[in-house]
């Protein structure tokens, strides 16, 4: 069985004084999507992890890791 991922989106969005909706217009989705992704309700597609990775100055398996 493979474990959820975790994520550190919230985190890093904070610390560069992004919001949701800056962050969700950057990456072409919706502010609904961005908070669904950080409370790891939602797995973003490959395509969306990259833009996420891109937008955050970060990479992809530094934002997200295997959950408990």
């Amino acid at each position: 069985m493979v474990p959820d991922m975790e994520n550190v989106i919230r985190a890093l969005r904070k610390e560069r004084g992004i919001s949701q909706e800056e962050l969700a217009k950057r990456c072409g989705v919706t502010r609904q999507t961005v908070n669904a992704i950080e409370n790891n309700k939602y797995d973003p597609t490959l395509v969306l992890a990259f833009r996420l990775a891109r937008e955050l100055g970060t990479t992809v398996d530094q934002l997200f890791r295997p959950g408990e």
